[in-house]
């Protein structure tokens, strides 16, 4: 009798990937049925022609990133635990595409402010992105300074000098830390149209611009005590509401519009900012809010920029923030794939990821040192289990949303599933897969990034 792996057909798929993309996250009917209905809809993935024959592995994602789970323990550089856990940043994902492809904007793990400055390389070669990376990238975010976040931001340059007129962009959404380039955008905004408004914006955001580096600015900020903080986000919520009061209709000209709503969505990324460290983390029913809070942020930021760029984005983050549902509904009631299905319906779809085994960075619960862990493969009775059975010899696709029964059935159901986040061990946790993402792709093997300065 022939077995499962041998009663498949499937076409191959060639995904977008570059070169230098590299990465550095039972029961029922018989399982033998379950796989042989997975593998039907299941299609590999595999490198463009060009790569072929070299050996080379290209994995189609990045390593399990940085979850922001609370949990007990220390968190890295100190300041206040709980308030420092509710910050921590996205995790990377998927690689760039082309516009040509249809991904015209990438939004990886990262401040808003982060994205501008990076997006002013991609566009423009305006600075040195080894020096932006070192500069951003610092505490919650060092994570992403990698030689592989590096090749990724090169190549979207390289793409851009290539392709003048059709070109990719680099956006962030996360709100851990807004650097000055908002608090410019509004400022300069307001000496050139609404130079009335320069004295009181000046007043409300009085030392909120930052003037120390991304990590000693967190790192003050959650040094700061509630009423401090609070205080704060009610002169950002004060600055954001003085600037939509005004309108932008004054010249009647298209460039007025689009100039006043920029303004208004960098004093909105301020305003998010301090409301984020505006919870009260003594109280534990705030903590589930202030998660809930910046998933939908960020939400809000992509959703914004997909409005006022017409274009499609490709969403970047840890597979518990793209998915429709949350790993730990109590300690994050709604994620921002959720946010994301609401806003955009069919036009959002989620795509989650999982590994055979391979090795990933991560601290431990109790110190600060980053390390490099491996792990053997999954458990039985895990999704990674059964899934690295389907016998296509590499990493393969697979559409949740087109699978038939019984297979749909199996993927329905909650199973044991590796969701790794900055600290390890972690999980695993409780994950339908079918029920969290859209299409899902399974690598058999990751490997850790090379983090840049260390």
């Amino acid at each position: 009798m022939a077995s499962a792996s041998d009663r498949i057909n499937a076409d191959p798929v060639h995904h977008p990937r570059r070169p230098d993309d590299r990465h550095p996250g039972h029961g029922g009917t018989s399982r033998r049925h379950h796989l042989h209905h997975r593998r039907r809809g299941a299609q590999p993935c595999r490198p463009p022609a060009a790569d072929r024959g070299t050996g080379r592995r290209h994995p189609r994602s990045a390593p399990p990133g940085p979850d922001d789970r609370r949990r007990a323990g220390r968190r890295p550089g100190g300041g206040h635990p709980r308030l420092a856990r509710l910050l921590r940043p996205q995790g990377p994902r998927l690689p760039a595409s082309r516009r040509g492809e249809g991904i015209p904007h990438r939004r990886p793990g990262g401040p808003w402010s982060t994205g501008l400055r990076l997006n002013d390389y991609v566009l423009h070669g305006k600075g040195d992105p080894r020096r932006i990376m070192r500069a951003e990238f610092q505490r919650d975010y060092l994570w992403w300074n990698n030689t592989d976040y590096l090749r990724l931001v090169e190549w979207m340059r390289g793409y851009n000098v290539r392709h003048p007129g059709d070109p990719v962009r680099f956006m962030g959404d996360d709100i851990a830390w807004t650097g000055p380039e908002s608090y410019d955008a509004v400022e300069d905004y307001a000496a050139g149209a609404r130079p009335e408004l320069s004295a009181r914006l000046a007043a409300l955001y009085r030392g909120l611009r930052p003037t120390v580096p991304t990590g000693a600015y967190i790192e003050q900020y959650l040094g700061l005590p509630y009423a401090e903080r609070k205080e704060r986000a009610e002169r950002t919520g004060e600055a954001l509401a003085l600037l939509r009061r005004q309108s932008a209709d004054g010249a009647g000209a298209a460039a007025d519009t689009e100039a006043y709503d920029w303004a208004v969505q960098q004093a909105t990324v301020i305003d998010q900012t301090a409301r984020q460290y505006d919870f009260d983390v003594e109280d534990p029913a705030q903590i589930a809010e202030a998660m809930r809070y910046r998933d939908g942020v960020m939400a809000a930021n992509v959703v914004w920029w997909q409005e006022h760029t017409g274009t499609k984005v490709l969403l970047s983050a840890h597979n518990n923030h793209v998915g429709h549902v949350p790993e730990v509904p109590a300690e994050n009631p709604e994620v921002q794939g959720a946010f994301l299905r609401d806003r955009l319906g069919a036009g959002y779809v989620s795509v989650g990821l999982t590994f055979g085994h391979g090795s990933f960075n991560a601290t431990g619960w109790d110190d600060d040192t980053i390390r490099r862990w491996t792990l053997g493969p999954a458990g039985p009775g895990s999704n990674e289990r059964t899934l690295d059975r389907v016998r296509h010899g590499g990493d393969y696709v697979l559409d949740l949303r087109s699978v038939g029964s019984p297979a749909d059935d199996w993927l329905r159901r909650a199973r044991p599933t590796r969701s790794i986040g900055t600290a390890y061990p972690d999980g695993p946790h409780d994950i339908a897969l079918a029920r969290s993402y859209d299409v899902l792709i399974h690598l058999r093997e990751v490997e850790a990034a090379r983090l840049r300065d260390r």
